[in-house]
This record gives structure tokens, C-alpha cells and sequence, in this order.
């Protein structure tokens, strides 16, 4: 029986109960969509989100409006899916270069009482010219864009829980993400 004052046991309860978020970020063509979409895929009742749908402004404009407008679309649409009784997990796959965007995001998650995993996909600059040549759906694959990519890999190597996805492949990429959930 649990005593009225028994805290512990009610956070535990709560911890195993509560919906967990995924919530993938590195640069440009490291394979963020590719992976989440991937586990998305693979476990029944998971929600994928892809963070540009939540900025998809033409022509493209990434200032500090912006950003604040694509986290709060992004909010929206995780605090609805945590509100589905179908929705078990979530996927959410967004490039975030700046602290700031990352912690809003992580904050605003985390006020809605999900457990989060936070990963950065990361790889070698040689890996992501061949991964970047080699995607031909993705309209963003200009070589302008890809200089971007490419200088912002330190930044997206200094954060914490990163992967190295270089010779990895994509189900060994899952495997390492979901191994602690």
C-alpha cells in the first residue's frame, strides 16, 4: 500500500509513464530525418516531427522571429501528439545551431512532463560531402548550404551526447539511441 507521503514511489510511477521524446539535432545532411524517420518506422505508435515543416517560409528566413515561431509550432504539435491516446513515443528531428533555439526547445518538452533523450548526429566532413552528394530529394543540397554544413560541425561536435554516425549505419545509429530508453 502506498502511504500519502510516499513521493518516491509516485515519481517512479511517473517517470515509467510518462511519454518519452526523442530528440535528434546535428547539421545538415548528417541524417537527422533519415534516422528519425527510421525509428519512427520501426516502433508502433510513434510520431515523427521534422522541425522545417514548422518554418517552411519562402524564400527561407532563419532569423529570431522565425525560430520562435517554428519552436512554438513545434510545441503545438508535441504537447497534441502527447494528448493522442495512439501517440507512444515521439520523433523529433530539427537542426538547432544556436544554444538558444536547443534550450528553448528542451524546455519547452520537458514543461510538458516528457522524458526526453537528446542526441547530436555528428560524422567527419568527408562523410557528410559524400551523404550530401548523394541525396537527391533534398532541395536545401547546394554547395552553398553545404559550405554552411560544414562550418558548423565544430559547434555540433562541443555538445554533449553526441554520435559519431561515420561508419555506422542506420539501424546501428537507432540501436545507440534507443539503448537507453
Amino acid at each position: 500500500m502506498v502511504e500519502k507521503g510516499d513521493h518516491r514511489f509516485l515519481t517512479k510511477m511517473k517517470a515509467k509513464s510518462s511519454m518519452k521524446l526523442i530528440m535528434i539535432n546535428g547539421p545538415m545532411g548528417v541524417g537527422k530525418t533519415t534516422v528519425g524517420k527510421y525509428i519512427a518506422e520501426k516502433y508502433a505508435g510513434t510520431a515523427f516531427i521534422d522541425g522545417d515543416w514548422c518554418l517552411d517560409l519562402h524564400p527561407f528566413v532563419g532569423n529570431c522571429e522565425t525560430k520562435t515561431m517554428a519552436i512554438d509550432n513545434i510545441l503545438h504539435m508535441v504537447r497534441n501528439y502527447k494528448n493522442c491516446s495512439l501517440c507512444k513515443m515521439i520523433v523529433l528531428v530539427w537542426l538547432m545551431d544556436e544554444k538558444w533555439v536547443h534550450q528553448k526547445v528542451f524546455d519547452g518538452i520537458h514543461d510538458l512532463g516528457l522524458e526526453i533523450k537528446n542526441v547530436t548526429l555528428i560524422c567527419e566532413k568527408d562523410t557528410l560531402v559524400n551523404r550530401w552528394n548523394n541525396d537527391k530529394n533534398c532541395e536545401w543540397r547546394t554547395k552553398e548550404w553545404l559550405e554552411i554544413s560544414l562550418k558548423s560541425l565544430p559547434f555540433f561536435s562541443s555538445m554533449e551526447n553526441c554520435i559519431d554516425t561515420d561508419k555506422l549505419n542506420i539501424d546501428m545509429i537507432s540501436k545507440r539511441i534507443m539503448c537507453e530508453l
